[in-house]
């Protein structure tokens, strides 16, 4: 049944939009705006008695006007218009009805709290399906729905739901910088009646995705909740950030979407117990997804690093071991390979993490970089490559360009041909205007954006790209564990 009414949610035949305006800073009428500008084919119906049409389309005066039956309602009136809607509904046989209306239990009045009490109740009474309300609702690329503007328009692996619709916004528009594409984004707010339990049962059996991300404020069932997250985590990776973990964040979720934010070390215990990766912040989160949505299952801790020169090796070197990696060392096999490609003088010099500084002019220009890299790749002794990829050094811009256009090949290169997985580290700084030009720069955004494009995960720091690897690793190696003792979940998210 739960499958069912999101499906029609994530496929509707047609939708209404109610409380639909004639002008671009309404809700209203940027809801209508989205199913246009992404492509969404089914039928649409703004529903207001203040224009006769929004955006080129013939508009309702009401719900029960609209001439056939309607599958999926988005809700832009006031809290005070929403029971007389969900009647409405009924009779037009719609399964799932989206409140952006606000202004309900969040705003910790007893009216308004008791009006949103009324409206589940009817709803219920109905067999009516609720999303939200206070919430931005649904992101599904592939059917052309969503909620916001400059969205990822490609379906992808990832699938949300996110209880605050500015978090889930954010997190689109910044992981979509970082090559995330997403299955499903779900804004839920305060999840009157549709929960987190629903949506984390709806993700973990959906086809169409392969990680589960949330950004949560309060849990309206706990007991019910971690049961699901046990269940799914044997499935897919579930990342998820949990926010109202000081007194003041719990203040604060109360008044944003009504949530009670319960003891946090409570949470922190069920997240170990569950194998759920929990993320500290909502950067922690995008190089989560980015690790788990680009990576394959990595079992092995064994890293080889290539790149940087003097201190930045050192540093690498210290960031991965602190993280819980082994820098293993170079095998024989690769340090008598390199004794035919270097003179004597350079001999047993080389380490891993292989600082690039110390390599002879010549070994440039015959990309001796690229060579080891693709040895330590076809060595069993490592488990993930990475890369720092920088920008330094006395080099015209044409010898720069050639430089860094050497590596991205050889990372591409390496990652077409091989079974071992690589990461990049490329740090594109914090520019400004006047930085934009800058040969440097140009160089490594567009090194960025063609290592995006091939799903090569891109970190823009060893720390951020350390710390998150290892979680992926660490959830890897749990559900293994688990599932090497029980047939009872199927093993999914391998590739």
């Amino acid at each position: 049944m739960l499958v069912d009414q999101l499906n029609t949610a994530f496929n509707p035949r047609c939708i209404a939009i109610a409380g639909a305006m004639g002008h671009p800073f309404a809700m209203g009428y940027r809801y209508v705006s989205h199913l246009l500008n992404y492509g969404y084919q089914g039928r649409v119906y703004p529903i207001t008695r203040n224009s006769a049409e929004v955006l080129g389309i013939k508009t309702y005066s009401s719900l029960k006007e609209i001439p056939e039956s309607v599958d999926y309602v988005i809700c832009c009136l006031p809290a005070s218009q929403a029971l007389d809607l969900i009647e409405q509904a009924y009779y037009k046989g719609v399964k799932v009805v989206h409140f952006f209306t606000g202004r309900f239990s969040e705003t910790g009045q007893e009216d308004a709290a008791r009006v949103e009490m009324e409206v589940l109740q009817r709803a219920r009474e109905l067999g009516i399906r609720l999303i939200g309300p206070n919430c931005m609702g649904i992101h599904y690329p592939k059917s052309g729905i969503s909620f916001a503007y400059d969205m990822p328009g490609e379906p992808g692996r990832v699938s949300m739901f996110l209880q605050s619709g500015g978090a889930a916004t954010q997190f689109s528009h910044y992981a979509a910088l970082r090559g995330v594409r997403f299955s499903k984004v779900i804004s839920y707010g305060n999840a009157l009646d549709l929960n987190e339990s629903d949506f984390l049962d709806y993700f973990s059996q959906d086809p169409e995705t392969e990680v589960i991300a949330a950004y949560m404020e309060g849990i309206r069932d706990g007991t019910r909740f971690f049961r699901s997250l046990r269940e799914a985590t044997l499935r897919k990776p579930v990342i998820i950030l949990k926010a109202g973990r000081s007194s003041a964040g719990a203040r604060s979720a109360a008044s944003h979407t009504a949530a009670l934010s319960g003891s946090f070390g409570t949470w922190n215990t069920a997240m170990r117990q569950t194998g759920a990766i929990q993320a500290q912040s909502l950067d922690d989160m995008i190089d989560l997804v980015v690790s788990f949505d680009c990576l394959p299952p990595i079992l092995g801790t064994r890293v080889g690093v290539l790149g940087g020169g003097g201190g930045n090796s050192v540093l690498a070197a210290d960031e991965w071991e602190e993280a819980g990696f082994e820098v293993a060392p170079l095998p024989q096999e690769i340090e008598g390979e390199v004794r035919k490609l270097l003179p004597e003088l350079w001999w047993g010099w080389l380490r891993n993490p292989i600082d690039m500084s110390i390599f002879p002019e010549e070994a440039f220009v015959t990309n001796l970089g690229g060579t080891i890299f693709r040895m330590m790749a076809q060595s069993s002794n490592f488990d993930l490559l990475v890369t720092n990829i920088m920008v330094g050094g006395p080099m015209s811009g044409e010898e720069l360009v050639a430089l860094v256009g050497n590596e991205v090949e050889d990372v591409l290169d390496i990652a077409r041909k091989e079974n071992t997985p690589v990461a990049v580290v490329l740090d594109t700084g914090a520019l400004g205007t006047e930085n934009f030009d800058d040969v440097r720069w140009k160089c490594l955004a567009q090194a960025k954006t063609k290592l995006l494009a091939a799903r090569i995960p891109v970190y823009a720091s060893g720390p951020q790209a350390a710390n998150s690897i290892m979680r992926l690793i660490k959830y890897y190696r749990r559900r293994e564990d688990i599932l090497s003792t029980s047939t009872d979940a199927p093993l999914a998210g391998s590739r």
